[in-house]
């Protein structure tokens, strides 16, 4: 698979996964409700990707998935909060929007997404929040987004989800790169091959 056909395959996967969650029961994951965990969700790795190509940045400011990911590690604190704070207000707004039937709603953004996505180059420009992005390079961080809080809303839920093989794949890769780039990859890889354990709590994103 390519880096559009992974991410479709991890999206559609991902609406089946919201038409069995009870998005409006108790559950929570951390301090979001399992509504807005899903309004994040969308909002970044779906909604987003056709308003990204609409103004397309005059140059590249990071030029690789992992570059994304690592410089949230260097940004100063303030930024980190003041990024989260927004994150939670579109969370909770993005999980209203998607109403009394939210698979619907997340399967037209997903036809939204992947039409724009069908007529763009690998090397248009996508505004991104740390500035301009090649689309090949883009894509897989929302690709990411879409497994690993896939994964979130499934575990928090208790109901079974096993994205795509070839999404699961796209997004390990990642983020053994991102742990490289940011100086954990020893640890990592000895993690891997049963030669140490991780710390408590260890992330390679913030």
């Amino acid at each position: 698979m390519d880096f559009r056909r992974t991410y479709r395959a991890a999206a559609v996967s991902y609406a089946d996964l919201v038409s069995r969650l009870p998005v409006d029961s108790d559950v929570t994951f951390g301090e979001w409700s399992l509504r807005s965990l899903v309004g994040h969700t969308v909002s970044s790795a779906i909604r987003q990707v056709p308003e990204a190509l609409a103004a397309p940045p005059a140059e590249i400011a990071v030029d690789s998935p992992e570059g994304y990911w690592a410089l949230a590690r260097s940004a100063p604190a303030s930024l980190i909060e003041s990024a989260r704070a927004a994150s939670d207000e579109d969370a909770l707004s993005t999980g209203k929007q998607l109403g009394d039937d939210p698979a619907a709603t997340v399967g037209e953004l997903i036809g939204r997404a992947t039409s724009v996505l069908a007529a763009a180059g690998d090397d248009d420009l996508v505004a991104t929040p740390v500035g301009g992005m090649r689309v090949r390079d883009w894509l897989p961080t929302r690709t990411l987004e879409l497994v690993v809080h896939g994964l979130d809303a499934a575990g928090a839920a208790g109901v079974p989800f096993e994205p795509p093989a070839a999404a699961v794949a796209e997004t390990a890769a990642l983020l053994a790169k991102v742990a490289a780039v940011v100086g954990d990859g020893p640890a990592v890889v000895r993690a891997l091959t049963g030669r140490g354990p991780l710390p408590q709590g260890f992330s390679v994103v913030v």
